[in-house]
């Protein structure tokens, strides 16, 4: 017999469709792309945000407000960044109509030798203490932007973020969650607890923070220029400190520091030119993945599908085999950049993937690197900056010079100690870098600058966005929001090998026809709840003349525009 399903239900049951009916037709979360004229911002943090649109407003221009977001973000997200770590820059400059590189990434200290690093470690340089402490290049690389593009004076960028290390700021909730963890590893250090645990704790969600340390430093940077921090007091107290804690860093390392300008490179993915930094960083892997993926229908196979999915796991270890092998400071080692992104190599390296089956190993290719903050802040007169920047490990080293108000970097962390390693630890060298910022022109035109923070999941964060953006018709949220894969267990720029195929590591939102037949292939899948990155991005509307922006819910961040 015909049942009939009475009215009242069936107008209930339309109106819970409706609810949850989502316009955007895909089976994750996401939220509206925020869309304006005059300006953008996107950062991690939404005080940050703010006071890079309040930058812009007062006649700052991008490289101004991006800035002042980073002096912010060192104060308010410290387990991310702050001037004790290193900065890399891509931006569009409007007036030029082309495309910078900064590598702002600080070198080993001249005194500390190898040998003495292969006496007193078990083989690998420690993460945290003074030993893993390298030149911090932020600062250098916020003067050296500014020098170049920048509009306002430097004591009018930096003011916000003064009054805010003085006057005190709300912690939100990932970064108050971040910095109790930091606390359990750093807090043994000497100054660390006296600048981040007033009250002998770390602060909470919603509790009021100041760093007047840092209030004091930033403001001679804003009245000495970049010479304050690697010539003056602030120098000289960096290496006092280390030296006390058996360190290296001098503060002739520090006095002879300098960024460089780089041209980015690129490859070309379907008509869309994605740019990255050459190494140290590891901008390159991303390269090659997309380089790789591109002799795919990857539109065909469908976001989240077990061949996609295979496909891009395999793709990026074989990228990875190289990062291992080959990126390095480019000063010290010849590296085959150009062929690495070549559409030969691609497809040479694209000829060892089963599609079958998952590789327990891949060769390196025979040819002739924890938490990080993000950026990227856009102009009424287009110009663009993608910026990134991080003392690694989250907090960084644990090392803390008395009255500054930051933690220093451990970068140094990722060198290698294996003789004739490309990566291998040198005195005066830039180690193996994690950090990269991206952008994508269209027909030489700017269109989207982005990044996604995240050690080793960086490159391949940057390929699955443009692959999400590209492939599978995705807006700039949704890109970001979509779940991520990350693959671990590649080989390492300090010299281990990549044993057993590594793990897979997927976000909820991939289906569970998907997972079981990648373990089929071979595949070891697991899940995390963290560790897939956190993405901002702005695109430029060329025929509407507005900016779009992103800013994804696995951080605290906003974006915003006006």
């Amino acid at each position: 017999m015909q049942k009939f399903i009475p009215l009242f239900l069936l107008l209930i049951s339309s109106v819970i469709v409706s609810a949850q009916d989502r316009i955007t037709g895909h089976n994750f979360a996401t939220r509206s792309e925020v869309i304006a004229q005059n300006g953008m911002a996107c950062t991690s943090q939404p005080l940050a945000t703010q006071v890079a649109l309040d930058i812009l407003k007062s006649g700052g221009n991008a490289v101004d407000a991006a800035i002042a977001a980073n002096a912010t973000l060192g104060l308010m997200e410290p387990t991310g960044c702050g001037i004790g770590g290193d900065i890399f820059v891509i931006l569009w400059d409007a007036k030029s109509k082309k495309l910078y590189g900064l590598n702002g990434s600080g070198r080993s200290p001249k005194s500390l030798s190898l040998e003495y690093l292969q006496k007193n470690t078990n083989g690998k340089i420690p993460a945290y203490g003074a030993l893993p402490v390298s030149v911090p290049g932020c600062v250098d690389g916020w003067f050296s932007i500014h020098e170049k593009f920048g509009k306002m004076d430097m004591e009018n960028i930096l003011q916000p973020a003064i009054t805010y290390a003085r006057e005190g700021f709300p912690v939100s909730e990932l970064i108050a969650y971040y910095m109790n963890g930091s606390a359990k590893r750093l807090k043994k250090y000497p100054g660390f607890a006296e600048t981040y645990m007033p009250n002998g704790k770390m602060p909470q969600k919603g509790e009021i923070f100041k760093n007047p340390y840092l209030a004091n430093t930033y403001e001679k940077l804003a009245k000495g220029g970049r010479d304050a921090f690697y010539k003056g007091d602030i120098a000289k107290s960096i290496a006092k400190y280390i030296k006390e804690q058996g360190g290296f860093l001098s503060y002739e390392d520090m006095a002879s520091h300098n960024s460089e300008w780089v041209d980015p490179i690129s490859v070309n993915y379907r008509g869309y030119t994605v740019w990255e930094l050459p190494p140290n960083g590891q901008g390159t892997a991303a390269l090659q993945i997309l380089n790789i993926l591109k002799y795919y229908d990857i539109a065909q196979m469908g976001f989240g599908s077990t061949e996609y999915l295979h496909t891009f796991i395999e793709a990026k270890k074989l990228a990875f085999e190289d990062r291992a092998k080959f990126y390095t400071d480019p000063d010290f080692s010849d590296i085959p950049i150009r062929e690495l992104i070549s559409n030969e190599y691609a497809q040479e390296r694209k000829a060892l993937i089963d599609p079958n089956r998952a590789a327990r190993e891949y060769p390196a290719g025979e040819l002739e690197q924890g938490n990080t903050i993000y950026l990227t802040v856009a102009d009424k007169e287009g110009n663009m900056v993608s910026l990134i920047q991080s003392n690694y490990r989250g907090m960084g080293s644990g090392m803390t010079p008395p009255g500054l108000g930051f933690v220093l970097q451990d970068r140094g962390e990722l060198f290698s100690l294996e003789e004739g390693h490309a990566n291998v630890y040198a005195p005066g060298k830039r180690p193996f870098h994690t950090i990269i910022p991206a952008f994508v022109s269209k027909d030489d035109k700017p269109f989207i600058s982005f990044g996604l923070m995240g050690g080793a999941m960086q490159p391949q964060g940057h390929a699955q966005i443009v692959v999400n953006l590209v492939d599978f018709g995705m807006n700039l949220q949704e890109a970001g929001d979509a779940p991520r894969i990350r693959h671990e267990g590649s080989s390492q720029p300090t010299g281990s090998k990549m044993k057993d195929g590594g793990w897979v590591n997927l976000e909820s939102g991939i289906s569970y026809q998907s997972i079981r037949e990648l373990m089929q292939k071979g595949h070891r899948v697991k899940f995390s709840a963290g560790g897939f990155g956190g993405y901002q991005a702005i695109l430029f509307d060329e025929e509407n003349g507005v900016y779009y922006g992103a800013s994804e819910s696995r951080k605290d961040g906003q974006a915003a525009g006006y």
